[in-house]
């Protein structure tokens, strides 16, 4: 079963990131992204991000993520 640090290092492993948190159950998981590789780009290409760095993960092993991105920037304006 996959444990929500694993998808952590798989995102952490394939892009550059400032921050991941991830919480699920093992199959669904949660997660809050912030990199500095969103700049510029909507939310779609930003999700494609991810799960471009999770691979063929997102099929075999991750069977749904929830996932809020931000810039540095944006993470920084939240307070």
């Amino acid at each position: 079963m996959v444990r929500p640090e694993d998808v952590q290092r798989y995102i952490e492993q394939g892009m550059n990131c400032d921050l991941v948190r991830v919480i699920g159950d093992g199959h669904h998981f949660e997660a809050v992204i912030v990199s500095g590789e969103f700049r510029g780009k909507n939310k779609v290409q930003q999700h494609q991000l991810v799960y471009k760095a999770l691979g063929d993960r997102m099929r075999a092993e991750i069977h749904a993520l929830s996932m809020q991105t931000f810039t540095p920037e944006e993470w920084a304006a939240r307070g």
